[in-house]
Parts: C-alpha cells; structure tokens; sequence
C-alpha cells in the first residue's frame, strides 16, 4: 500500500495519558475515530480510497501468496542484496551498516560507503537509472554528518528477484560510473543466491 494511510492500537493507559496530554490536535486524536457512528467518521476528512483500495488489494496478494512465503521471499530477497554488498566490500569502502547477518532486516538494508560517495551513488542511480536508493538517515540534520555516506535498499512488500536484481545491476553500474572502488562479482553472488529453491 503506497504511504499515506496507517493504524493506530492503544490500550487503556494510553488513552489515559492522551486524556492528560496538552499536545492533541484534531488530526492527530484517536477518540472521535474509536467509535464512529458514520463512516466519515473513521478519518479527520475525506476518507483516503485509494489508500483503501491498496490495502485491499496488498491483503488480498498476501493472502494469495500465503504469508509464510512473504516472509520467506523477503528473506531471500535481502539475502541476495547482502551477498551482492559482500562482494562490492571486498575491495573499497562498501559496509554492510548491520555487520552481523542475525541482526539485519529482511526488510531494508543499509549500505555505507562513505561521504560523498553515497549521495553521489544515490544521485546517479536517480538521474541515470531511474532508480531510487533511500537516502542515509539522519541526512539535512547536524546530529549525523557522515549519513551522505550510506544509502539504504528496501527489499519488502510487492518486490521481487528481477526487481533487485535490476537495482543491484544499476549500482554495479553507478559504482563504475562514479569510479568508487569496489569488489567485482556482486552480481553473480546475489543470482547464486536468488537461483536456489
């Protein structure tokens, strides 16, 4: 479901400490969509239909996918990207920015590689590729200098395997590009793993 949409869960403390909150805007409050006598009633406005729609649609291809394999599809897919950014880290300033595989999302990952690199990379890949790395966190902020230094690749919702293999190809292509160094072979490991049951 594209962003735009989300779901709140609260329990009674959390009401409780709203009730004493000075902070509640109109938008922001939960109460008046806890029981809604109207349908309207669910949103602050107009009600967001194709938000709606999406979600229908995403519950329904998960349901048809069966959840398992979401899961497990997104496992493999991440899998494929850490092993491409373990051949690109053999030779440059490519890092995985979680070193230990247990702790990684299978989600997103996130790629260091230095500043300027990774605003450079993410810059290129935009304006050459057409593809959209997600940017280091924390960047226009003075709390993290060095996050132009990463990117982040999200491998989760409706991906799949030539979908990251399309990005993974044009970050081979923008790290050759922009001269940054980097180890060959990325491509081949991640299809080896892609190419397993």
């Amino acid at each position: 479901t594209p962003p735009g949409m989300s779901f709140v869960f609260f329990n009674d403390r959390a009401d409780a400490a709203r009730g004493a909150a000075n902070c509640v805007t109109h938008y922001w409050d939960w109460r008046p969509r806890m029981k809604p006598e109207l349908y309207y009633q669910f949103w602050d406005g107009t009600a967001p239909t194709h938000h709606i729609y999406g979600l229908r649609e995403a519950l329904d291809m998960i349901g048809e996918e069966g959840l398992d394999h979401v899961w497990a599809r997104h496992e493999k897919l991440a899998k494929g990207v850490w092993a491409a950014c373990d051949a690109w880290a053999l030779n440059g300033p490519l890092h995985m920015n979680i070193t230990d595989p247990a702790k990684r999302s299978h989600a997103v990952t996130s790629i260091g590689i230095g500043a300027p690199h990774g605003t450079n990379l993410r810059n290129w890949l935009s304006e050459q590729a057409g593809v959209t790395l997600g940017i280091g966190l924390g960047m226009n902020t003075d709390e993290d200098s060095n996050s132009d230094g990463y990117f982040r690749i999200g491998h989760m919702g409706h991906v799949n395997t030539h979908m990251m293999m399309g990005t993974l190809g044009a970050i081979d292509a923008g790290l050759k590009a922009l001269n940054i160094p980097h180890g060959k072979g990325a491509l081949e490991d991640a299809s080896g793993v892609y190419s397993k049951p």
